[in-house]
């Protein structure tokens, strides 16, 4: 039988850790049937040695998507191994410590534009950069997002970092829906990733699942939220685009 990616080619951004989203992504999706290509910044040595323990080799390519020297010599290192694109996980996110913590109030602009540009203005430049590599019959772009309808603790500018990456992809999904090209993002529970661990008191936040999660939340398990991006890179949600699905145990619903 064959897998929900079958003849699919994947790009998958943000493999830093085995623990991650993003490497849960890249080895489902290969397990699917998928040719995968992943982007590394700023270590892609870092990336290159955790990607051999995916199903199968894949290539690395490095990718700041702050760069557009990078952004523009994209399409021909994808298009050179793997002729084209079906699908692109975006799985990038960043804010320099003095935007996070419980510094809000006090945080420079220049920390907050950067925790704007790197978390959201780059999903509009990756998929610009990729889209020439999609196929007419259109493509699907994924990315994750922690669900910004709400002001969490420590978690301070990324907060409206993910809010404008949320707006980012609702437009995007307008803007690109008349090419088929589907936009959606999963809002994931938290999870032992590197990008939690540089929060300072992330463990206060996580532990609202604890007391709160309709379903029990594992946070070293990353997989169910790779299913969630899979399932979305996937032809099985043909018609839906600008949506946020949720993979957090279902605490999002919950009141107080």
């Amino acid at each position: 039988m064959s897998g929900i990616l079958e003849g699919k080619r994947i790009l998958v951004t943000g493999v830093l850790m085995e623990s991650s989203i993003a490497f849960h992504t890249a080895k489902l999706a290969q397990e699917q049937g998928a040719e995968v290509i992943l982007t590394a910044w700023p270590r892609p040595s870092l990336t290159e040695r955790i990607a051999k323990k995916l199903p199968k080799p894949v290539k690395v390519i490095e990718l700041d998507v702050t760069n557009d020297e990078h952004l523009a010599r994209l399409e021909g290192l994808v298009r050179e191994e793997l002729g084209g694109l079906d699908g692109v996980v975006h799985s990038i996110g960043f804010a320099p410590q003095d935007a996070l913590g419980g510094n809000f109030l006090n945080t420079p602009f220049e920390s907050v534009a950067t925790a704007m540009h790197v978390s959201a203005f780059s999903l509009k430049s990756l998929t610009m950069a990729c889209k020439p590599l999609f196929p007419a019959e259109g493509a699907a772009v994924v990315g994750l997002t922690f669900d910004a309808q709400f002001a969490w603790p420590q978690y301070d500018w990324m907060g409206p970092a993910k809010a404008a990456l949320e707006a980012t992809s609702r437009y995007l999904a307008r803007d690109l829906g008349k090419e088929n090209i589907r936009c959606n993002l999963v809002s994931a529970g938290p999870l032992g990733s590197m990008a939690a661990k540089s929060i300072p008191g992330f463990s206060d936040l996580a532990d609202t699942w604890n007391h709160r999660s309709m379903l029990e939340w594992d946070m070293s398990d990353p997989e169910p939220t790779g299913r969630g991006v899979v399932a979305l890179l996937s032809d099985w949600f043909p018609k839906t685009t600008g949506e946020i699905v949720h993979v957090d145990g279902g605490l999002h619903a919950m009141g107080a």
